[in-house]
């Protein structure tokens, strides 16, 4: 356990991509198992239905929990840089790169995701 002086660790790449595994996986039983019980879900929306759960679940989950699904079973949270608390627009700028997916398994010297760069958030261990 560290002490609340200590800096947090950035999460590293293998705890990151489980993380993102277990949200893709939700994010497909929502998109079947819920949505698919009510839409017809055609070929094209079964590729786009589950990225914009994804998008949504970030959104929502890292501005007002401080992590995803994926981040809390694996013990991470997403904390902003320079401000107290994380905004809506830093949510959706974080998401929408995830969700392009490139930016957030880019990473620099810190380990911290090209996505996490440009939203002013870090992913860290809790």
């Amino acid at each position: 356990m560290t002490s609340s002086t200590s800096t947090p660790r950035p999460a590293g790449l293998g705890r990151r991509l489980v993380g993102i595994v277990i949200d893709w996986a939700a994010c497909l039983a929502i998109t079947f198992g819920l949505i698919g019980q009510v839409v017809d879900i055609t070929p094209t929306g079964q590729s786009f239905y589950p990225l914009l759960v994804l998008f949504v679940e970030h959104v929502l989950l890292v501005t007002f929990a401080g992590g995803s699904l994926g981040h809390r079973v694996l013990g991470m949270q997403v904390v902003p840089v320079a401000r107290p608390r994380i905004s809506i627009i830093q949510g959706v700028v974080r998401a929408a790169l995830l969700c392009i997916v490139i930016p957030a398994v880019v990473t620099d010297r810190d380990n911290v995701g090209l996505h996490d760069r440009a939203a002013g958030t870090r992913l860290v261990r809790v």
